[in-house]
């Protein structure tokens, strides 16, 4: 019994040759790169979310090497000049250049927002996966506390902690993290309960795995999907929540060159016709906010049932 038991789970596992891949021949035998490009070819979004990620990505640690101008420095001669040749995005009412400050403000909001998700994937799957493998009161107790956090937007929960613990970017790391944990927790723990009882895991405990063993090694990566296509996701939640707390002046303060900072100060001079000064930080978190959701979105449709089976 356990011998089938065994076989059974390989034989599901094992990929079945599509369209009679043999060696040498067919689909199953194309290189791992044009398998590559061809599924980013059929999600053009994907291409595009990647490529415009990838330069914001390029321009925030390349940039600072080549700007001519500093971060803080500040120029009262050349306060609040519109863009121009020296100031391609203009510079603020302390005469500090936009652009440079944007590129300063990347590193720091993307280190920011790949840290949150980091932590509450890791947290949160963690979590998922015990409750939901084992059960009983610690997954009852754990399922009401996630309900409790989730029952608050996940912005106003993580500006009410971020007050309480104060402002600091650990603070607002962990206070962001905090607010995303429950998404992970409640999709792996969903995964978590269908996949325990498949044949590969029954087989798992039949050769006398421990529970551990289990859970992260055999169940793990095969519920692993939804919760990196979740994370891709919250990467654009946690960089908008992460500029929305820097606005109201939580976390992350002047005169840091962070994009939420940016806008705050910026916001004051759009009546007397200084627009550049909030605009250009604003449209760059519009900008990489949208690139995680392309991303996010065509890794969603890409995992989907629907499309596996095509």
């Amino acid at each position: 019994m356990i011998g089938q038991t065994t076989a059974d789970r390989i034989d599901a596992k094992t990929p079945l040759p599509v369209d009679g891949g043999t060696e040498g021949g067919g689909a199953g035998s194309l290189p791992v790169g044009r398998k590559i490009w061809r599924t980013l070819r059929s999600h053009p979004s994907m291409i595009v979310g990647l490529f415009v990620l990838l330069g914001i990505i390029t321009v925030a640690f390349i940039g600072p090497y080549v700007t001519p101008y500093l971060p803080l420095k500040t120029n009262p001669e050349n306060m609040l000049q519109p863009p121009s040749a020296a100031h391609p995005m203009g510079t603020d009412n302390f005469g500090r250049d936009i652009l440079t400050r944007i590129i300063y403000g990347a590193q720091l909001d993307l280190i920011i927002t790949f840290s949150v998700v980091a932590i509450a994937l890791g947290t949160g799957v963690l979590i998922g996966i015990f409750t939901g493998y084992h059960g009983g009161k610690v997954d009852d107790v754990v399922m009401r506390v996630t309900d409790v956090i989730l029952a608050f937007p996940s912005f106003i929960l993580a500006l009410t902690i971020t007050a309480v613990l104060g402002n600091s970017i650990p603070n607002v790391i962990i206070a962001i993290a905090i607010a995303y944990i429950p998404y992970f927790v409640r999709l792996t723990r969903g995964e978590v309960l269908s996949a325990r009882e498949l044949d590969y895991a029954e087989a798992a405990r039949c050769v006398g795995n421990p529970s551990w063993r289990v859970m992260y090694l055999h169940l793990l990566p095969n519920c692993l999907t939804p919760a990196l296509v979740q994370a891709t996701l919250c990467l654009g939640w946690a960089i908008l929540d992460a500029s929305g707390l820097a606005f109201l002046g939580l976390g992350i303060r002047p005169p840091t060159p962070e994009w939420g900072v940016m806008v705050s100060e910026g916001a004051r001079d759009i009546i007397s016709g200084q627009w550049w000064t909030a605009f250009f930080p604003g449209a760059v978190i519009v900008l990489t906010a949208f690139s995680f959701n392309l991303i996010g979105d065509s890794l969603r449709d890409m995992t989907s049932p629907t499309e596996a089976t095509e």
